[in-house]
């Protein structure tokens, strides 16, 4: 895997984040909370399909977004690769490639996008119960994880649209339950927050 083939993702994310910016008009808090540099872990919850974008579009930084892996096995799989997306194989019960190329990006130096969800919500519950990855990809490389929210919606010139990030956390002295267990509440808090 190489770091730094992500020169489509740079030349497709200005394009998209006019296109995105113009046509949903989202609204962006905290985005200053994304670090300028170094690893870090992106999770929040999973709304709708173009969640990934909307994050993309919060930092000049390439995301590197872990996505199902019936999008790369599709017959536009190849610009998921190209665009350095992570397959996952939602039907597994481990998915071990996928967590260790996350933290091989993480470890040197790199931005993931997780959605611990692992799937679109499409019940009236608030978050789904969160899977583990998000947390062990952050304990394993002592990289922090940044919560965020997505709430509203994807309408033209939306005007409830909002994706928030919260303060980075440090999980690192917590077990993996605990950490699971705080960033769920950390990103449902979010979504309190910001309006469901």
């Amino acid at each position: 895997m190489k770091i730094d083939n992500t020169i489509i993702y740079k030349i497709l994310r200005p394009i998209f984040t006019v296109i995105f910016k113009l046509y949903y008009n989202p609204t962006i808090i905290n985005k200053e909370y994304i670090p300028e540099n170094g690893g870090a872990v992106i999770a929040g919850n999973h709304k709708h399909a173009l969640d990934p974008i909307l994050v993309d579009i919060c930092t000049k930084r390439v995301v590197h977004t872990l996505a199902k892996k019936d999008l790369h096995d599709g017959k536009f799989g190849w610009l998921f690769d190209l665009v350095g997306t992570i397959p996952v194989d939602l039907k597994a019960k481990h998915n071990k490639q996928a967590l260790e190329s996350a933290i091989e990006y993480l470890n040197k130096g790199a931005l993931i996008n997780v959605s611990p969800e692992a799937k679109r919500n499409y019940t009236n519950e608030t978050l789904l119960p969160f899977k583990v990855g998000a947390v062990v990809m952050s304990q394993r490389t002592n990289c922090n994880i940044i919560p965020y929210s997505i709430t509203g919606d994807y309408k033209f010139r939306s005007k409830n649209l909002r994706i928030t990030f919260g303060k980075p956390l440090d999980l690192s002295k917590l077990t993996v339950e605990e950490a699971n267990k705080l960033l769920y509440e950390k990103v449902k808090e979010l979504i309190l927050y910001s309006g469901k």
